[in-house]
């Protein structure tokens, strides 16, 4: 009887600690926006946008994904996409920006949640359920678990597709985004950077 009050505590503690360990809030990522200054094997430093010069280590098998220039005839139904919105007009999202991922990257980032690109900007990752014309522009429906959303795409909105590339695309004065993590000693670190290809700006 003792043993299985034991085991049972045991248990209990266990799938408290677990519950805990869920809730505790994730290591924020740390965002930079930039163009390279230098890359000494996995050590990358951008000089960021807000002039600063941030060095990131770069993970093993760090994978580098080029942003192209899309256009708004890309975005149809099927499709996996993130975008930057900027209040709302009509009931629907403003995107600053829409990115295409590839089918292989679907799912990355899913959801609907606070950004940094500008005030009040705002990031929504989801499947394209469906596509309307409105003139030049376009208002997508779009699902992610747990939610859905209308975003309407201006024609000047910046609509760019992600293609992986070489890992000689990252050179000096490419302009990227990274997500990076802090780690405990106050360093940066990152598995994927994107990086603008033929002068395009991740718009992200």
């Amino acid at each position: 009887m003792i043993r299985t009050r034991t085991a049972f505590a045991a248990f209990l503690l266990a799938a408290v600690s677990a519950v805990a360990f869920a809730q505790a809030p994730a290591n924020p990522p740390v965002r930079i926006r930039g163009v390279v200054e230098k890359i000494d094997g996995q050590m990358l430093t951008v000089k960021a946008n807000n002039g600063q010069s941030m060095t990131v280590k770069l993970a093993d098998n760090y994978v580098v994904m080029g942003i192209a220039k899309a256009g708004i005839a890309d975005l149809t139904s099927g499709k996996f996409i993130g975008t930057t919105t900027v209040g709302e007009r009509d009931g629907a999202l403003v995107a600053l920006e829409v990115h295409i991922f590839p089918e292989n990257m679907r799912g990355t980032g899913e959801g609907h949640y606070d950004w940094d690109l500008r005030p009040d900007s705002k990031m929504t990752n989801a499947n394209v359920a469906n596509v309307t014309s409105m003139g030049k522009d376009r208002v997508l429906t779009v699902q992610y678990k747990g939610g859905e959303k209308k975003v309407l795409v201006p024609e000047k909105s910046a609509i760019v597709s992600f293609t992986p590339v070489d890992r000689g695309e990252l050179k000096p004065g490419s302009k990227v985004f990274l997500n990076t993590q802090r780690q405990p000693d106050g360093s940066l670190t990152a598995a994927r950077v994107n990086v603008g290809l033929k002068g395009q700006v991740p718009p992200m």
